[in-house]
């Protein structure tokens, strides 16, 4: 079963930003690593949290990718990409 990867339009333009080495790394990531997977939550974590629900969180390297799974159109949905150190705090 191969899942579909799909970014959000802030999850995009974080992505731009990046050095390009650490873009690929995390594109490479999603679409070597997750979308191949029968269930992409055997190597994420889900958040907690009842504001969080279906949530789950991937690290590659210094960055986390906060990602929705949508098993009816098997598809994860990025919605937000960010340093470490950053990502868990309270977005604009």
């Amino acid at each position: 079963m191969a899942w579909r990867v799909e970014l959000s339009t802030l999850a995009r333009k974080t992505l731009e930003k990046l050095d390009p080495p650490i873009a690929r790394r995390i594109l490479l990531f999603l679409h070597e690593r997750v979308a191949p997977l029968d269930d992409p939550r055997g190597i994420g974590e889900r958040l907690n949290g009842p504001r969080f629900g279906e949530l789950w969180r991937y690290r590659v390297g210094d960055y986390r990718l906060i990602a929705k799974i949508e098993d009816g159109a098997l598809r994860i949905l990025v919605l937000l990409i960010g340093h470490r150190r950053n990502i868990y705090r309270k977005q604009p």
